[in-house]
């Protein structure tokens, strides 16, 4: 016998085992839930994340503004274990009140600077050091628009194709479908712009691709949710040929690495204090050495 269907109750009730893989970590109520500082490090801007899209955002902005020579840009990156509950610790709500990864605390200031929201966070550092962001009226908004856009297109592509279609402990036909149909206009979306120019924003590369292609670019290259085929990832051809342009920046495959707890040891960064740590103190080689980053 079928399943009844669902009926949602007059007034909705938290269970906490519900919500697959990720139920340990969503809960209806904001505020820390334990005491735990933040540890700070030695350079200006201290990062506290973990490489999600929304945190490689951030890696990739810093790589790519030491790499065009901005010092002031050095950075010590926290690994927050969102599985763990880190993010609700009183230090880093304090740092970001959502409680959501990455979060950024500028100490250059005499008073730091907090910083939340990735793309909160592209635009301050593009701002700070005037790099990868247009600095006339009509190519700033041209990127900016493009940065928005992904903050709010993202949350459909993550918190909905990406869920039902990964994360889910169980298959939905109408959810997946749904989520799909999105995922696939903005692929569409995308598409249609970079057939005209090389980047986001328009011939050059700004905070607008670094917000896009974690998300996007990823996806694409089969390299989060497994469903570049599900997609027919091939047939976005323009976005395939910006996905792999950016995805070969020295920049890029460092920032990817930071921070980063999952697939291939030789590309994990549990933190980074160092643009040595990047040969020194990858996980197969602490793994090798019999320690560990984190």
């Amino acid at each position: 016998m079928a399943d009844a269907p669902y009926t949602p109750p007059k007034v909705w009730k938290w269970e906490a085992a519900s919500g697959g893989s990720f139920a340990n970590i969503n809960r209806p109520i904001a505020g820390p839930t334990h005491d735990k500082a933040l540890p700070v490090g030695e350079h200006p801007l201290q990062l506290y994340s973990l490489a999600t899209p929304n945190g490689v955002k951030v890696t990739i902005l810093l790589e790519e503004l030491l790499a065009a020579g901005h010092s002031g840009a050095e950075y010590d990156a926290w690994l927050i274990r969102i599985n763990e509950g880190d993010q609700f610790g009183s230090g880093f709500v304090e740092v970001n009140p959502n409680s959501k990864i990455p979060a950024l605390v500028d100490r250059s200031q005499e008073t730091p600077i907090r910083v939340f929201e990735s793309g909160s966070i592209l635009l301050y550092l593009a701002d700070k050091f005037g790099a990868f962001i247009p600095q006339d009226l009509p190519g700033r908004t041209e990127c900016l628009s493009w940065l928005f856009w992904q903050m709010g297109a993202g949350p459909l592509l993550g918190g909905g194709f990406g869920h039902f279609y990964a994360y889910a402990p169980e298959k939905f036909e109408y959810a997946i479908n749904r989520y799909a149909m999105e995922a696939k206009r903005q692929l569409d979306v995308l598409n249609r712009r970079l057939g005209e120019h090389r980047f986001m924003a328009g011939e050059a590369y700004t905070i607008a691709d670094m917000a896009i292609w974690p998300w996007y670019g990823a996806l694409v290259l089969n390299q989060v949710y497994g469903a570049a085929e599900f997609l027919d990832a091939p047939s976005y051809t323009h976005v395939m040929r910006w996905a792999r342009e950016i995805a070969e920046r020295p920049a890029v495959r460092r920032g990817r690495m930071v921070n980063r707890t999952f697939g291939d040891p030789a590309e994990q960064l549990h933190e980074r204090h160092d643009a040595s740590d990047f040969e020194l103190r990858t996980q197969d080689k602490l793994q090798a050495a019999g320690g560990s980053n984190a």
